[in-house]
């Protein structure tokens, strides 16, 4: 999977390239990152790459010729991956989005500043936006990494175990299950004995119950249509939060 990335912080996206699963997926030759910085794609002395709006207003607005250009250049070597621009107005990005972007080869991102880029350069060259949630950043780079960092997890064999992105909150539709590790008794709490048990039915049952009672409290609105044995899976952990409660 190869990402080619817009942007005027090239050295920002070292954070991918040097640390944790991003550095093996490209160490592996999985994943490629190419940055292109639209201040070498201008014709002024100051290699400006922005302007004040029209209409008046505050901040400044990435101007569409240095982006043109830079965009061209990046068609030199990717004919046909999708633009997409990192943009508050774009798709939500979740699990399902993730999917299914996983499943290119490949794409050019385009990582905005200051207060947005200029509309005709949105219009005529930009597939598609994708947001990664309701709120403003500095940049489109922060973005952008969030985005590349959720797909590269989808590659075979860069997390080491294939199942891990399997079992990743959101992957069935709700949140992960506790985690606990070593050591077993710590701050006058022990581990669940369902998983020192040995007895792999009861930590699944226990796991799944978990994952639907998180999502109850945490997150209901992940919670529909689930099936006969989801539901009763939910009653039991609802009774036993119930419990709980009344003991207190």
């Amino acid at each position: 999977m190869r990402f080619d990335i817009i942007t005027i912080f090239p050295d920002m996206f070292r954070a991918l390239s040097d640390f944790g699963i991003p550095r093996r997926a490209i160490e592996q030759g999985q994943l490629e990152l190419a940055c292109w910085n639209p201040r070498e794609f201008t014709d002024d002395p100051h290699r400006m790459v922005d302007d004040r709006p029209y209409g008046g207003g505050p901040g400044m607005v990435m101007m569409a010729p240095p982006l043109y250009k830079t965009l061209q250049a990046v068609r030199m070597q990717q004919p046909d991956v999708p633009l997409v621009y990192m943009s508050p107005q774009g798709q939500r990005l979740d699990h399902a989005a993730v999917t299914r972007l996983a499943n290119r080869d490949g794409m050019i991102l385009l990582a905005g500043r200051y207060a947005g880029v200029d509309e005709r350069f949105i219009e005529s060259c930009v597939d598609e936006e994708i947001s990664i949630g309701d709120y403003v950043l500095s940049g489109g780079e922060f973005a952008a990494m969030v985005l590349i960092d959720a797909l590269v997890r989808q590659l075979p064999g860069v997390l080491g175990n294939d199942e891990s992105a399997g079992r990743d909150s959101f992957a069935s539709g709700l949140l992960d299950y506790p985690q606990y590790t070593r050591p077993e008794e710590y701050a006058g709490n022990a581990v669940p004995a369902v998983l020192t048990s040995g007895d792999h039915a009861a930590v699944e049952h226990w796991r799944l119950k978990q994952a639907l009672g998180r999502t109850w409290l945490k997150r209901p609105d992940l919670l529909e249509g689930l099936d006969e044995q989801a539901k009763e899976l939910l009653n039991e952990f609802q009774q036993e939060d119930n419990d709980a409660e009344k003991s207190k």
